[in-house]
């Protein structure tokens, strides 16, 4: 079923290069604090790579998010109820959907992801753990409105974008990414989306610089991504991955830095960095209780119910799609 059902909505050009990624590295390093957008940092490979992160001992939040699913199931019954539509927004390899799926007998389940690949083999291993449950997997850019499969356009739906994905999102893009799931879910929808916490810095900047080092792997993989799928010549080993907690913006940004001078070049297009010059590659946003509501109420989103971890480190917040309405 996972095969047939199968769709990508993926622009490539007539060489097979993502035609989104293309514009977004090269206006990126053209700025003066050169930035790629974090989701560029999923291909197969980094998803991948990703995956090993949630598993080091610093890498918190997925054993937070997983205990609150685990623990709540009969509220999400409850809250939720049977025979939605569940969507969920840049799957990964789906290890959390399971504890959801279970927990309120859904009627489908649609995955979007960008790392098709990564998509598929997730999507068909879940659909053997499930093997009665419609699965419709979406290779997609979900940071805009997605055309939903037929099947699913009758039924109500419950989108699910676990992790702490919003928080790669500075304010403006990430109420546009909730108000774009508010169009693909439509009218009587419901959300369920992970937010990580405010906490001490240490905690924090070690989430994201693990002493394994998977998460220089993770972030440096982007670096050879653009090599490989838009002609670069980075020199990948003359840069290295850097975590700083940023408390103006209440955020841990990821960076590659320079340890030297270096030229290169990207789709015939030359670019240098001076030794120290980073390429900003992510954002981690971190939220109290009234960040996350301004930002959910602004996406068009209200908040119904929201859970903690036992330690208090994450939130998984429940949410209606709001009734339109034009008053201030």
């Amino acid at each position: 079923m996972t095969k047939n059902n199968s769709m990508s909505l993926v622009d490539l050009d007539e060489g097979g290069v993502d035609r989104a990624f293309r514009s977004d590295v090269l206006e990126g390093l053209s700025q003066r604090q050169k930035a790629v957008p974090a989701r560029w940092l999923y291909d197969d490979a980094g998803s991948e790579l990703f995956e090993d992160i949630t598993k080091v001992p610093e890498y918190y939040p997925t054993r937070a998010e997983r205990s609150i699913l685990e623990a709540q199931g009969a509220e999400f019954c409850e809250l939720i109820g049977p025979d939605r539509a569940v969507v969920e927004f840049g799957s990964g390899s789906s290890l959390k959907t399971p504890l959801l799926l279970s927990a309120i007998e859904p009627a489908a389940y649609v995955p979007l992801d960008i790392a098709g690949d990564f998509l598929r083999a997730s999507a068909a291993e879940l659909q053997a753990k499930f093997p009665d449950l419609a699965v419709y997997p979406i290779e997609a850019d979900f940071m805009r409105r997605v055309e939903l499969p037929a099947a699913v356009a009758d039924m109500a739906k419950l989108g699910f974008f676990p992790g702490s994905t919003i928080g790669n999102m500075v304010a403006w893009t990430a109420v546009d990414l909730l108000r774009s799931m508010r169009e693909t879910l439509g009218d009587g929808s419901q959300l369920l989306i992970g937010m990580d916490l405010i906490k001490d810095p240490s905690v924090l900047e070690a989430a994201y610089d693990d002493a394994a080092g998977v998460t220089a792997e993770f972030n440096l993989n982007l670096a050879r991504r653009i090599n490989r799928e838009l002609d670069g010549t980075i020199p990948v080993e003359a840069l290295h991955h850097e975590a700083r907690w940023e408390d103006t913006f209440a955020r841990v940004e990821m960076h590659l830095v320079a340890d030297r001078d270096i030229e290169f070049e990207v789709c015939d297009e030359t670019f240098r960095m001076a030794k120290g010059e980073s390429i900003h590659t992510e954002n981690s946003h971190k939220f109290d209780e009234r960040s996350s509501t301004m930002l959910l109420l602004a996406g068009g989103w209200t908040p119904v119910k929201r859970w903690l971890d036992a330690e208090g480190r994450f939130s998984l917040i429940l949410a209606d799609a709001s009734e339109p309405r034009n008053a201030p």
